[in-house]
């Protein structure tokens, strides 16, 4: 009977964006590959089974309680003998759901950002490190990304193993198959003069991601500067709002998702991201390999990728002055462009998937007991 894998995540778009060449290795090393995820239903190649699970971002609704009973009895049908859990969410109620359980299989939990730093607010920190710490446990690998949250888990003992990766690899190779006349086939499209100095950010519209701050910047910028915010999420509409509000409908671009990021690279002539943390983000990096110089603030996540001055430049997150007057320094210094877009591809170079696909593996490989080896 073949070995089987379990991968669990809150939404099946995160599976989709990250996850799939792991997956599509373990079936070609002869396993059975099951996937359970929440949110909107998308196909899973790679998957021999996928499974809904009921759940929603308020840590205490009912439904995540629900989702991890529906996990907790599959597990004990199924029989698997690996579980890799991942997006916080997702990971907390899968080891629940193997909390107590006499034989269970051995479970890695890739941490893609800790929802928690030292600049979050006391019960909300307590309250999030509680949920890793009792779910520590089921956890036998913990994989980070960073080196805040590698050293937390560290500190608190939150994995029996706890190893630092970079990232889980990106596939760069969009951004090598590109036209020449693409940068001025886009601005055509989409009425961006040669002149305008175009910034681009790709992200969910929530809280964490703080697109108000890049629109608040906007205010203070010259005409000159236009801003592209792809993406979709709950928050779009109060942006759009706010840029209606500040007189700036002509100079943000709202597109929505958009799935071939490497046209829009191709128009921009930098990159911005204000989120409020970040795991290892895959934005900046194809910024970075797509030949952009970044503006970003300087939280976990950005400050593993961007060193200030050397390969982008770092505002204090929230900060719509400083995020501004960072952006005016790259639209007025096109040495410092060069630079530092020069020194961040040689860097991104390490994230590349063909670099980091077999250090996960061997991580897994590690971890899985002997009569469901892999490789």
């Amino acid at each position: 009977m073949a070995p089987k894998a379990l991968f669990t995540a809150s939404t099946y778009s995160h599976i989709v964006n990250f996850h799939l060449p792991y997956l599509q290795w373990f079936q070609q090393q002869g396993w059975e590959v099951h996937a359970a995820c929440g949110g909107a239903p998308q196909e899973l190649p790679f998957a021999d089974r996928v499974i809904h699970l009921p759940l929603e971002k308020s840590m205490g609704s009912p439904k995540n309680f629900q989702a991890a009973a529906l996990l907790r009895r599959l597990i004990r049908q199924e029989g698997y003998d690996f579980v890799s859990t991942h997006t916080a969410l997702a990971a907390f109620f899968t080891r629940l759901a193997l909390a107590g359980l006499g034989a269970r299989p051995a479970v890695a939990n890739m941490v893609h950002g800790y929802l928690f730093d030292q600049d979050t607010p006391a019960l909300k920190r307590q309250l999030l490190l509680a949920a890793e710490r009792m779910t520590a446990p089921q956890t036998d690998l913990l994989l980070t990304m960073n080196q805040w949250d590698y050293e937390a888990a560290q500190k608190y003992r939150l994995g029996r193993s706890v190893v630092h990766i970079p990232g889980v690899g990106v596939d760069f190779s969009q951004f090598d198959r590109l036209p020449e006349t693409l940068r001025q086939d886009m601005r055509e499209e989409y009425g961006f003069s040669p002149e305008t100095f175009v910034l681009i950010y790709g992200a969910e519209f929530s809280k964490r991601k703080s697109q108000e701050t890049l629109i608040r910047a906007m205010a203070l910028l010259p005409e000159d500067i236009a801003l592209i915010l792809a993406g979709d999420g709950a928050l779009r509409p109060a942006c759009q709002a706010l840029a209606s509000e500040l007189g700036l409908e002509a100079r943000i671009l709202f597109p929505g998702h958009i799935r071939d990021m490497g046209r829009w690279y191709a128009m921009a002539d930098a990159a911005v991201s204000a989120s409020r943390s970040e795991g290892l983000p895959f934005n900046i990096m194809e910024a970075m390999y797509a030949g952009l110089p970044l503006a970003a603030s300087a939280v976990k996540g950005h400050v593993d990728l961007i060193r200030d001055g050397e390969t982008g430049l770092l505002f204090p997150y929230g900060d719509a002055a400083a995020c501004a007057a960072a952006i005016r320094r790259l639209r007025e210094d096109s040495q410092l462009r060069q630079d530092l877009a020069g020194r961040a591809r040689e860097k991104v170079l390490e994230y590349r998937l063909n670099r980091v696909f077999p250090l996960v593996v061997e991580q897994y490989g590690a971890l899985l007991p002997e009569r469901a080896a892999v490789g």
